[in-house]
């Protein structure tokens, strides 16, 4: 077996949705194509990892405290849960990010499993070299995650139809997708994502 291609789901929490402390417009519109991808990914025995922030109450990533955000995806309360439309496979591999009260904490890779695990160490361990990334929110942990993984020599696909963005300023997300592309992501939409697997 060689290396193999992982998916990527980025922060799809309540939070991150419609109705949230910190909704992305429409962001529980991709669901329905996560979900497809994910279950593409289980019948080609692929591995399937999600973030999620997962913050003290105290943090300076919180305005409250000096940062940009109003406070969300507070450990334990029910904004940091995944979003109950997704459909996520029994013994998911989860990686929480944000636990530390003096970063912010933006990309996947500074995300720990519970065993203590970074994003890196486990990709390591599963023999993956190519990443597939879907989730919340484009202009942020979307772009982060892809452009750390790249830096890592990994290769990137993003989802384009499974992502969508904060827009604090309009038009950030369609510049963080000119920013991933430019340093060598590839993008493609959830329908017919078939094609670019290879098995491991």
């Amino acid at each position: 077996m060689g290396p193999k291609p992982a998916l990527l789901v980025v922060d799809i929490q309540n939070d991150f949705c419609p109705g949230g402390a910190l909704g992305v417009p429409d962001g529980d519109a991709i669901i329905p194509r996560v979900n497809r991808t994910i279950a593409l990914f289980e019948r080609r025995g692929l591995p399937v990892l999600f973030t999620r922030d997962w913050h003290p109450r105290v943090t300076k990533h919180f305005k409250e405290f000096g940062g940009a955000w109003p406070a969300h995806c507070v450990q334990g309360a029910k904004g940091a849960r995944f979003h109950g439309g997704l459909e996520m496979p029994k013994g998911a591999l989860i990686l929480s990010k944000g636990m530390d009260p003096d970063q912010d904490s933006y990309s996947a890779f500074q995300a720990f499993t519970d065993r203590g695990r970074d994003l890196e160490s486990t990709l390591h361990e599963l023999d993956v070299d190519e990443l597939f990334v879907c989730g919340l929110a484009t202009d942020y942990c979307v772009r982060a995650t892809t452009l750390d993984g790249l830096r890592r020599g990994l290769a990137v696909r993003v989802i384009r139809d499974a992502i969508r963005g904060v827009d604090l300023k309009p038009g950030d997300s369609e510049i963080a997708i000119k920013e991933m592309r430019v340093n060598g992501a590839h993008f493609s939409e959830s329908r017919g994502l078939g094609r670019f697997l290879r098995k491991g």
